[in-house]
């Protein structure tokens, strides 16, 4: 099974434009949902991206809600454990592939680096 992991250079994530995401509001709550919205700058992109390094510049204080762990995703999309990986890995390739597109080296990264995971698993 492959395991989900994140890639260097990438911040497709950092991409929050909000009505891109329609139903952020029923899985964040009303005080994390304004601060979601406080993040997002003017072109759709999160505020604490740095776009010359491609990398999140408060990452090791980033809300909880931008991290990627069993915790975050059982309380905001009520994934079980057992099922996160699998779960943030689609949420990924859907990610990029609108952020970037479906043929963006990004992709074609995080591709081998799904790939790798499933060959050492």
């Amino acid at each position: 099974m492959a395991q989900w992991k994140c890639i260097e250079k990438c911040g497709a994530c950092c991409y929050l434009e909000p009505s891109d995401r329609p139903d952020l509001d029923a899985y964040l709550p009303p005080a994390d949902f304004q601060h979601y919205l406080s993040m997002v700058g003017e072109d759709g992109w999160c505020i604490n991206f740095d776009r010359d390094n491609r990398r999140c510049k408060i990452y090791s204080d980033r809300p909880w809600f931008c991290r990627v762990d069993a915790k975050t995703f059982e309380e905001m999309f009520a994934i079980p454990e057992s099922e996160m990986d699998e779960f943030a890995i689609e949420c990924c390739f859907e990610q990029i592939g609108t952020v970037y597109g479906d043929s963006s080296s990004e992709m074609n990264r995080y591709r081998e680096e799904v790939d790798a995971s499933t060959e050492g698993a």
